[in-house]
């Protein structure tokens, strides 16, 4: 049976996209649920409600604390009949609690080739740390921010003349592909939470590797 998804967003929603994108395929081992944001104005509701999913808008306004809303949160998406949740720019930090309730059934991707540059503006500081290549993660959600077990990782050179704009563009094409298929890996069982590391059941080839600059 296909793992139901519950995908978290804040804004506009273009890894979303591609996840809902992959779960099209009848192959594909998760289904995406519902797609819920804590900005009720979100674009990528919209999206998603155009492509037929669900949608949730919970405005984190309207609650008190972290904890009410994410208690609500929790709520909604027990309520979907959700087994997994894909953070896709879901811009709030989460209560431990709500982290620890879905430990090892929610994962996030980040910007970055983690641990570098966790939080934000990932682009402007790969580029000041004058790195050769940058890139980002998925990753297993923990109350620690962009600290949790990682599940696999994409890579693309920063290229002469970069800025922030261009490197940022170069990650997202790379986050694309990377998310639905982090995201298949989990769903399949095929990545793992195993304390504090991720057992990974995947081929991987040694031949796809990435020299830059072109050592070969």
């Amino acid at each position: 049976m296909k793992r139901k998804v519950g995908i978290l967003i804040s804004g506009r929603g273009s890894n979303m996209a591609a996840l809902i994108a992959a779960a099209r395929n009848p192959d594909y081992p998760a289904e995406i649920a519902c797609v819920l944001s804590n900005r009720p104005a979100a674009p990528g509701l919209s999206l998603a409600d155009k492509a037929g999913i669900a949608t949730i808008g919970l405005d984190h306004n309207d609650h008190a604390s972290r904890e009410s809303f994410d208690e609500a949160m929790n709520a909604a998406l027990i309520a979907s009949g959700v087994d997994l949740v894909a953070c896709a720019g879901f811009m709030r930090l989460m209560s431990d609690a709500f982290v620890n309730a879905w430990a090892g059934r929610m994962i996030n991707i980040h910007p970055s080739i983690l641990p570098l540059f966790k939080g934000v503006d990932t682009h402007d500081r790969a580029l000041e740390a004058g790195m050769r290549v940058h890139g980002c993660s998925v990753h297993f959600t923990t109350p620690e921010l962009d600290a949790g077990p990682i599940i696999a990782q994409a890579v693309v050179p920063v290229l002469p003349g970069d800025d922030a704009k261009t490197l940022a563009a170069r990650v997202l094409t790379a986050e694309h592909r990377l998310y639905p298929a982090a995201l298949g890996l989990v769903a399949s069982d095929k990545a793992v939470l195993a304390g504090n590391r991720v057992r990974l059941e995947a081929s991987i080839d040694e031949a796809q590797r990435l020299w830059s600059p072109d050592l070969e």
